[in-house]
């Protein structure tokens, strides 16, 4: 085995805190991994890795050994592309970490595109709503939207959209249509338990500023949910527009409030801590930033 393989294969091992996460990255059973970190530590005379109670971790040499090693790769990685220059073509394994609702709604539909664009190239779309851990998933990219929660996370922010409070035209047929932001406490919440404002949000209108701590009736986990519950007239949502395009567009939904501001949700591009963004992470990204530019605010 050549030694960049090698060293690719510690990486995943350190960064997964498995065997067989890493065995399975690479194709291939979890012993022929086992036995080439074995032969690697006893190439370099030094124990590399120890098992905890759930997971493998570096040793100090380990540690000190994983990072010239990422960057080794990474360099390598890059060195190839600038050789090939314009007509390199980019080519294995991307993995993206998205939003579910968002990435249903405004990448799935024109990912072909991409995939046109760069035939060699295969894509891993990670849709998960959860704070995932970039490193273990080997994820090259991830996209977020609201306040980031790890600071440490080397970010970008992409894109704004406005958040709106909308709700369906039947459910405001019968419930009345609210006019200020203090009427929403009549009225029946629908909450994303996973959203950055949660329950309380203040509303701004010129110099006016009102304060409403909104009592749920209904919470839910998943922001699809919360599509389904606002679409079936079950209340009413604070969401951004991103979350209810399509329907907004055609009038299934509509915004209330309208004179009213709400902050806007921002949209972040994230990269795993201590890697360098890679040519086919960075090719996505820009790929992404020319799609969601007719939905977003300016930054």
């Amino acid at each position: 085995m050549d030694r960049l393989r090698e060293m690719e294969m510690f990486v995943r091992v350190v960064e997964s805190g498995s065997f067989s996460a890493a065995a399975r990255d690479f194709g291939m059973g979890q012993p022929a991994v086992s036995k080439t970190i074995a032969a690697l530590e006893d190439r370099l005379g030094v124990r590399l890795l120890v098992r905890s109670t759930r997971r493998l971790s570096p040793t100090e040499a380990g540690m000190a050994f994983y990072e010239r090693a990422l960057r080794a790769i990474t360099e390598t990685n890059e060195a190839e592309a600038a050789a090939h220059g314009a007509a390199a073509k980019l080519e294995g394994r991307l993995r993206i970490l998205a939003p579910v609702t968002f990435t249903r709604l405004h990448v799935i539909p024109k990912l072909g595109e991409f995939l046109d664009a760069h035939p060699r190239l295969r894509l891993e779309l990670v849709m998960d709503d959860r704070m995932v851990d970039l490193l273990a998933e080997n994820i090259d990219a991830g996209l977020r939207t609201g306040v980031l929660s790890d600071s440490a996370l080397p970010a970008r922010k992409l894109a704004q959209s406005d958040r709106l409070v909308v709700a369906s035209p039947d459910y405001l047929a019968r419930r009345g249509v609210p006019k200020n932001p203090a009427d929403l406490l009549k009225h029946d919440a629908i909450v994303y338990g996973q959203g950055v404002g949660g329950q309380e949000w203040i509303f701004h209108r010129g110099t006016s500023e009102k304060s409403v701590n909104l009592k749920p009736r209904l919470m839910l986990s998943a922001a699809e949910g919360v599509r389904e519950a606002v679409l079936n007239g079950q209340g009413f949502a604070i969401s951004s527009r991103w979350m209810f395009a399509p329907e907004i567009a055609s009038g299934a939904v509509v915004s209330v409030l309208q004179e009213w501001s709400l902050p806007p949700m921002d949209l972040w591009v994230i990269y795993p801590s201590g890697r360098l963004s890679t040519a086919k992470a960075r090719a996505f990204v820009q790929w992404f930033e020319g799609i969601i530019g007719p939905y977003a605010r300016n930054v």
